[in-house]
């Protein structure tokens, strides 16, 4: 019975993982599209700040969305750690402090999401700034907030690459996981980088 319990301990673990990744996976599709910042932002700002006006529950349930995401990341990095530990200890640590930097500075960034809602919605700011300077900050945050998730996906990256390597490592993990972890951690710095580089590349590679 004894042996039983600490076979099946870490297989709960991972089912755990599962269901937050899930959740992770469903939310991050729908946060970072209910108002499409990332079609919005291609130059017109008036149908930009129209459509947030517009769409305002959506828009913050975007951001909710997000909150939520990383929430879920946090659990998962520790029981990753768990698992991962009989691999490398330090590794798995490792793995565990880099997720956790994503996780800051994309909690952090969130605020970037919200604020064009503060300058759209409060009357103070509406009567202090002409409607041309009120649609440019709109536009300006939804950047930022852009630019602020390729910083957190650098941090994201390089845990992606060392739990892909432990993965590929244990024993008890298909390999092929490992593989496909350090791929898309790869991916991720390159995406990242090249958005900071040459916004041109990064058109190519993320369109």
């Amino acid at each position: 019975m004894t042996d039983r319990t600490v076979e099946t301990s870490p297989r709960l673990k991972a089912r755990i993982a599962g269901v937050l990744y899930v959740i992770i996976i469903i939310l991050a599709v729908f946060a970072p599209f209910p108002v499409a910042p990332s079609v919005l932002t291609r130059g017109d700002v008036v149908a930009t700040a129209a459509k947030m006006l517009a769409s305002k529950s959506l828009y913050s349930l975007g951001g909710a969305a997000e909150l939520i995401v990383y929430a879920c990341d946090i659990a998962v990095a520790l029981i990753f750690y768990e698992l991962l530990k009989p691999v490398s200890r330090e590794l798995s640590l490792l793995a565990v402090f880099f997720r956790l930097t994503f996780v800051a500075i994309a909690s952090a960034n969130v605020l970037n999401h919200f604020a064009p809602l503060l300058f759209m919605s409060g009357p103070e700011y509406l009567t202090a700034f002409k409607p041309d300077q009120l649609r440019a900050l709109t536009v300006t945050f939804i950047r930022l907030h852009t630019i602020g998730l390729d910083i957190a996906l650098v941090f994201f990256g390089f845990h992606c690459v060392i739990v892909g390597y432990l993965f590929f490592r244990s024993t008890f993990f298909p390999r092929i996981l490992g593989a496909l972890l350090a791929v898309a951690g790869l991916c991720y710095l390159t995406n990242s980088f090249a958005s900071f580089l040459s916004s041109a590349f990064a058109a190519h590679l993320f369109p």
